[in-house]
């Protein structure tokens, strides 16, 4: 039978992660970096978080058929192929990081965000409180919502109403360009001239009102 999926490019095509260089780094290395870091690298980065390895056992895992696959046939022609499973993780699996933040991004911007202007933010603490938030990690919530407070309170106040919340979208980043340690709040949202006044509205902040704020639309 004729498949149309074929011609229009609907051809599964396996990735291989083996054969990627960082695949490989990753593989010949952790091992030995798993075993010295309590003594070279705790003192400087935090203590070892079991999360760590059980990430990198499921990246070493994806997309690789002996760990599981699906089988997947084609309803047309009846072709069947096996998929293997993905590890689904986010930052260190490059191939489902991606595939994560796009789908989260078109999510987001199609049921979330609404049609107006959007502004970021990019919040940081200084290089000297750092190291309270890589030994204990439960204050990146506290920076998430001190954040979150400021925001709120200067568009209320640019904006005259105490009721009024700006719809916000933030997520926390603890690594630098050259991925060293770092600690960021990135903030995008429906803050720049909107705003939620009890009704679950959004409501135009007006111009006027928004410059005499730190903000300014």
């Amino acid at each position: 039978m004729f498949c149309g999926a074929k011609e229009a490019g609907g051809v599964y095509r396996p990735r291989h992660p083996h054969k990627s260089p960082f695949y490989k780094l990753v593989e010949r290395f952790f091992p030995q970096f798993e075993a010295v870091y309590q003594e070279r690298y705790q003192e400087r980065y935090g203590f070892w978080r079991p999360i760590i390895g059980s990430v990198v056992k499921k990246f070493l895992e994806c997309g690789d058929l002996k760990h599981g696959f699906a089988r997947v046939r084609c309803p047309k022609c009846r072709e069947e192929l096996f998929v293997p499973y993905s590890c689904r993780g986010r930052c260190f699996c490059p191939s489902c990081h991606q595939k994560r933040a796009l789908e989260k991004a078109g999510w987001v911007a199609e049921h979330v965000c609404a049609e107006v202007p959007h502004r970021q933010f990019v919040f940081t603490i200084p290089k000297r409180l750092r190291i309270y938030f890589r030994f204990d990690r439960r204050l990146l919530c506290e920076l998430c919502r001190a954040a979150a407070r400021t925001v709120i309170t200067v568009y209320r106040a640019a904006s005259g109403r105490p009721d009024a919340v700006p719809g916000m979208v933030g997520a926390i980043q603890t690594f630098g360009q050259r991925v060293d340690s770092q600690m960021t709040w990135h903030h995008d949202g429906l803050m720049r001239t909107t705003l939620n006044i009890n009704d679950a509205l959004f409501k135009e902040l007006r111009k006027k009102a928004a410059q005499t704020g730190q903000p300014r639309t």
